[in-house]
């Protein structure tokens, strides 16, 4: 089993900034990716940014510049640093772990935490 908590979700105005924060436990023993997804009301998830074991990152467009993902590896965990936050930017915002067992890969999902940020 792998347990994924997510925290540092809130209301902030346009233009403030929030740091989220995704801490994985459990039965982890290769994790390829570490990312961050969000899904708005009557829209479908989407990524936001994720952060692999190579050292890679990928941003969405709509993101770059403004948003950063890091990880603390010792910790199994990943951060969102959100500056700049946009009306658009309000959503639930969901923490991903890929991990690698064997010769397959699995997916597991943070319960979410809402974003919303007012104009």
């Amino acid at each position: 089993q792998v347990q994924l908590v997510e925290s540092g979700g809130g209301l902030v105005q346009a233009g403030g900034s929030l740091r989220l924060s995704c801490a994985a436990s459990g039965s982890i023993f290769s994790i390829n990716a570490m990312g961050w997804y969000r899904q708005a009301p009557g829209k479908q998830r989407e990524l936001v940014a994720v952060s692999t074991s190579g050292g890679s990152t990928n941003y969405a467009d709509s993101v770059k510049g403004r948003f950063t993902i890091s990880r603390d590896n010792a910790k199994n965990t990943v951060y969102l640093q959100m500056n700049s936050l946009k009306p658009e930017d309000t959503a639930v915002y969901y923490c991903n772990v890929n991990l690698l067992r064997g010769l397959r890969l699995y997916d597991y999902w943070g319960q979410g935490t809402q974003v919303t940020v007012s104009s």
